[in-house]
């Protein structure tokens, strides 16, 4: 770790307890529950589990990002635009939902697997963006790309899902920018992960900054294996917790040390935005009015939703 290597510390933990959902369905919520809100841009993150006869048939976006990781297991999906495919285990959809679509994620139950595990994150869209039209951003496990901070035999292992570490950048650009970043550690050990990132048309690169251009971004960690400290902390943090990190002018970024020899996390950045947000359940807005319009959209099957009351997905049906 450089001199100018300055490292974010926890400012907030938040243990993710696992409930019910609908039916068959258990989940960890911990940001968009009642204990961490107001987390912008991240709106909800949910590491979930699917049991046979559960899933999430047809419904609508409109306003935000969703990206589903999977752990375990895989899932299909299909949409209103003719979109449709199967996240494997170790694969990524980053779904850009803008100004409307329907679709349906429901995981794949087979004989001898264990039930699909994984994660999904809601992220808000910059008010510029809520209405362009939805996108997909798909990549298969072998198309992550995968940084060795201590080569490909050391104990660190991160899947560079978007953004950047350690020389190694994903093709994934989502609108308004965000970094997640999957560790596995399997052994004790410790690295510096940098976030030293700008705006630059859509998406976001990485340039030479000052470090006070590298501070300010929302941080988090989510882990469900092992345990992990922050910074200079000496107590580890342990498994299905969240931490939200500072963001100080002079951080550059996260210093992480594995308090366990098998210990896998999350680490997802991105820039907060400066809007209000209106929710009405999947319906992501920065007004009373824009929500009211989403609704009557919604109702009336246009500007986005022309196939809300006549599409319907085959999966779902299954």
């Amino acid at each position: 770790m450089s001199a100018a290597s300055v490292s974010r510390n926890i400012v907030k933990k938040v243990l993710a307890v696992e409930t019910p959902e609908g039916a068959g369905a258990l989940v960890r919520r911990s940001i968009g529950s009642m204990t961490l809100r107001n987390l912008s841009p991240f709106l909800m993150l949910d590491h979930f589990t699917i049991s046979k006869g559960a899933g999430f048939p047809d419904h609508p976006h409109r306003g935000q990002a969703t990206v589903t990781y999977m752990l375990e297991g895989t899932s299909r999906h299909e949409d209103s635009a003719g979109h449709k495919g199967t996240i494997e285990t170790g694969g990524v959809q980053w779904m850009c939902a803008g100004k409307g679509i329907i679709h349906a994620e429901m995981p794949v139950h087979e004989e001898g697997y264990p039930d699909p595990k994984g994660m999904q994150l809601w992220i808000d869209l910059p008010k510029q963006y809520k209405m362009v039209d939805p996108s997909y951003q798909e990549l298969a496990p072998s198309e992550i790309p995968l940084a060795y901070p201590n080569g490909e035999d050391g104990p660190v292992k991160i899947k560079v899902v978007s953004g950047k570490s350690h020389g190694v950048e994903s093709p994934v650009r989502p609108l308004g920018g965000c970094w997640y970043l999957h560790f596995s550690f399997n052994k004790k050990d410790t690295v510096f992960q940098e976030i030293r990132t700008c705006r630059h048309d859509l998406y976001l690169v990485v340039n030479d900054l000052t470090q006070a251009e590298a501070s300010g971004w929302t941080t988090f960690i989510y882990i469900w294996k092992g345990a992990v400290t922050v910074g200079d902390d000496t107590l580890p943090a342990e498994a299905f917790h969240t931490l939200v990190l500072s963001s100080n002018e002079g951080e550059t970024g996260v210093k992480l040390t594995s308090a366990d020899d098998s210990t896998e996390f999350i680490l997802v950045a991105g820039e907060p935005l400066n809007q209000t947000v209106f929710q009405y359940g999947p319906f992501v807005m920065t007004t009373r009015e824009e929500i009211q319009k989403t609704l009557l959209d919604y109702q009336m099957g246009k500007n986005g939703f022309e196939k809300a009351h006549t599409w319907e997905s085959e999966i779902g049906k299954q």
